[in-house]
């Protein structure tokens, strides 16, 4: 019974709060308000949907550790930026299980074609080992020589694509001057190795075609005990 000091209101049951709590854990088991597991989930700064923390990339910056936006807006994101700075974006290729897209090719490959990249989200460089090993070719003709790939293959072109010494193998070494950098032409292996082991010197060179040719040099005796010898 109700005390006779409390208010007869007081005593009748609070219907519409009940109907309100109700109301609340139903929402919530329904996930109608948006509140789910911290630990699992994270709603997106940007497209305002509920997703799972491995769809946001990592942010050391940020509280949770992930970046605001997930990775589908991120990338949107970009491309919105880099249209508005005039530049095109790279194209985003969806490529299967332990495989990934070379910009540079435009293949999928297996990751066993791929080096190895600490830095990378992936773990992996951003070009394959075909397309990285044409780029240090390259790189390798501009950095000791000045020239790059239609340089050479123009001059390769002009030698009707054999080597100039011996004039039967293909020329594939690009062969220069040490002491001035001058790009002489494209010789074989063999040849461009010759030449170096005779120390790149033409009265060598001479000597060891007349030594071939079976007129070997002799000192000539000029004074006892002083020799001259051919030039």
């Amino acid at each position: 019974m109700c005390s006779k000091k409390t208010p007869r209101t007081s005593c009748a049951p609070s219907f519409r709060r009940v109907e309100s709590d109700f109301s609340f854990e139903s929402k919530v088991a329904a996930g109608e308000l948006g509140l789910f597991d911290s630990e699992s989930v994270k709603r997106c700064s940007r497209c305002k949907q509920d997703k799972p923390r491995a769809a946001f990339a990592s942010n050391k910056a940020m509280r949770d550790g992930l970046q605001a936006y997930c990775r589908e807006c991120s990338a949107a994101y970009y491309r919105q930026r880099q249209d508005a700075r005039g530049r095109k974006p790279r194209p985003r290729v969806v490529a299967p299980e332990g495989h990934k897209y070379c910009q540079r090719c435009e293949k999928i490959k297996p990751h066993s074609e791929w080096d190895r990249n600490r830095t990378a989200s992936d773990g992996l460089s951003t070009r394959c080992k075909a397309c990285r090993a044409i780029e240090g070719r390259a790189g390798h003709l501009k950095r000791h020589y000045g020239m790059t790939e239609a340089e050479r293959d123009e001059m390769i072109a002009s030698q009707v694509g054999l080597c100039v010494i011996c004039l039967n193998a293909p020329a594939v070494h690009v062969d220069h001057c040490h002491e001035t950098g001058r790009v002489r032409g494209v010789l074989c292996f063999n040849c461009n190795s010759a030449i170096g082991k005779l120390g790149d010197d033409p009265d060598t060179v001479r000597r060891a075609a007349a030594y071939l040719e079976g007129s070997s040099w002799k000192p000539t005796l000029v004074a006892p005990g002083v020799y001259q010898l051919p030039s």
